[in-house]
């Protein structure tokens, strides 16, 4: 439990460290949110009604603890604040003139739109989880059976090819490997493969109505699944090769064990350890990962939404999504710290 909460310590830090880093680069970047939003004709005495409401009238220091404020789930503050009112809580005690609270994250509302920002990512998150889980199953499908095969055949053409082919996937960046994917399979072969150029997986009909159209998926998980494969095949390969000296495998052998149970069994089955590792913390990184492929192909999740509101410069959207970000990787990593605790008891710290 100590190491358990010390791991939650570190991760708190790191998230508030996150946030307080991002929102200095947005804040101090010479654009102004509130120009943006009505153009570059607006009243200035508009422009300025508009910095105030939201804030960036204020030093930096202030727009920073505000923010801190807002996202975070317990608060000690003045019974009269107005940003009260924009929050869901429970009041715990009071004391004189101040409150003690619970409270759902705050995370503003847009600039451009006025929705709130935990709807839009609610609507985003989904789609990018739903596409993240379809390449890293796609990525561990392939790279395991790719690295168990070249395991087996150890310094074979097939062994070289899988692991050419795997540095080459490595070595090609996600966007690249979209536009690639988008330009070949969705444009110059689209009639034979049927896959759009661009779409997101919940599409309207001619009607209004939402439908669910699977293939959309299909190029994005491709593409941000090659570069996991990869690692994955490499890794299924190096572990295979390891466990297969062992003389528990040579033991097994002899006692006529046949090659199936022995490799599934026996071999995979304790390389797995590094590989399951490697799996978990790819998906995190798909999350973040997706960013620049769902802009390829206008897959409408969460990292489309983020370049639209960078290029806006919408900071709430931004913030949200970068929080959320950085959380997931933050739970992932304490899930892994756990997991080699549990798995390897000489981890003390």
């Amino acid at each position: 439990m100590r190491y358990l909460f010390k791991r939650i310590l570190y991760g708190i830090a790191v998230i508030i460290s996150i946030v307080v880093l991002v929102t200095s680069i947005i804040f101090l970047a010479p654009v102004d949110p509130a120009q943006l939003t009505f153009g570059q004709r607006a009243e200035t005495s508009t422009v300025e009604n508009k910095r105030k409401e939201l804030g960036l009238d204020k030093p930096l220091y202030v727009q920073l603890s505000m923010y801190l404020s807002d996202i975070s789930p317990i608060n000690f503050t003045s019974k009269l604040s107005p940003r009260l009112e924009k929050y869901n809580y429970k009041t715990l005690f009071n004391l004189g003139s101040k409150t003690f609270i619970v409270k759902q994250p705050y995370l503003r509302e847009s600039y451009q739109s006025g929705r709130a920002v935990s709807s839009i990512l609610a609507e985003a998150i989904p789609k990018t989880i739903l596409l993240a889980l379809f390449a890293i199953i796609l990525a561990t499908i392939i790279g395991i059976s790719l690295g168990v095969i070249a395991s087996i055949k150890q310094n074979s053409i097939t062994d070289n090819i899988a692991v050419v082919c795997s540095v080459i996937g490595y070595s090609l960046p996600s966007y690249v490997t979209a536009i690639l994917l988008a330009l070949v399979f969705g444009y110059l072969l689209g009639e034979f493969t049927g896959l759009n150029v661009q779409g997101s997986i919940i599409e309207l009909d001619e009607f209004g109505d939402k439908k669910f159209v699977l293939k959309n998926i299909i190029l994005p998980a491709i593409a941000l699944g090659i570069r996991p494969v990869a690692i994955i095949t490499l890794l299924t390969r190096s572990a295979m090769l390891d466990v297969m000296s062992m003389d528990y495998i040579r033991t097994a052998k002899a006692k006529g064990i046949s090659k199936a149970k022995l490799l599934f069994k026996h071999a995979l089955r304790n390389a797995m350890n590094p590989v399951a590792t490697a799996i978990t913390g790819w998906f995190a990184a798909l999350l973040a990962g997706a960013f620049f492929v769902e802009n390829v192909f206008n897959f409408k999740g969460l990292g489309d939404i983020t370049v639209t509101a960078l290029q806006q410069f919408d900071i709430p959207v931004v913030l949200g999504a970068v929080l959320f970000t950085a959380i997931t990787f933050v739970i992932v990593n304490v899930l892994v710290d756990v997991m080699y605790r549990f798995l390897d008891p000489r981890i003390t710290d």
